[in-house]
């Protein structure tokens, strides 16, 4: 008796297809930042894509031969962070992750189609995240980043000298969130040298 092959789709493949096809306008634009793995709050968690461009905004992949265990913390963790996010994830998942996340996620669901090419569809579209913690969008920023955010803002190098959550802390007490991530989303996008995977 012939058996039907179930064809698993990957994060690498959906990763690929989602850069090519709904993110190439944002690769050609070079005032635009594309980051694939971007770490959150020093590691805790990771962003499969994030997007930086008029804001910040993010992509979490959930492939076949992913579980949706850790959504939860990701949830919060992306919540934190990002102005827009977007869940894309495989028929297998579609109807327990639109059950876990917030309303305001995005979700697009994604599969193979007859002749091997990979699809999108579009559930439900993003819309602004009432979460965001400026802190930990704070966070995003290197040491020396934040050092010349606020030299910028007139402090003195001796009022500087405390460690990286100190400086943090009085980058969000002198801006106000909309200023914070725009210079946070300009510091990145001005970066040259990369701590972790390259840009695609």
């Amino acid at each position: 008796m012939k058996t039907t092959e179930v064809i698993t789709l990957r994060d690498s493949e959906i990763r690929s297809a989602y850069h090519r096809k709904y993110l190439r306008d944002y690769h050609d634009d070079p005032r635009v930042l594309v980051v694939d793995e971007l770490g959150l709050q020093h590691g805790k968690c990771r962003a499969d894509i994030a997007v930086m461009n008029g804001r910040l905004a993010a992509y979490e992949i959930k492939s076949d031969l992913d579980s949706l265990s850790r959504l939860h913390s990701q949830v919060h963790g992306y919540n934190a962070v990002f102005d827009r996010i977007t869940l894309v994830v495989t028929q297998r998942h579609l109807q327990q992750a639109a059950t876990l996340i917030p309303p305001w996620w995005g979700l697009v669901s994604t599969a193979r189609g007859k002749r091997g090419g990979i699809h999108f569809t579009t559930v439900r579209r993003s819309q602004a995240n009432p979460e965001v913690d400026s802190f930990c969008v704070a966070q995003l920023l290197w040491r020396e980043e934040a050092r010349e955010i606020l030299l910028g803002l007139g402090l003195a190098e001796r009022e500087l000298r405390g460690n990286r959550a100190e400086l943090y802390d009085l980058v969000v007490k002198r801006l106000s969130p909309q200023a914070l991530r725009h210079q946070v989303r300009e510091k990145m996008k001005s970066r040259s040298n990369w701590k972790g995977p390259s840009q695609p």
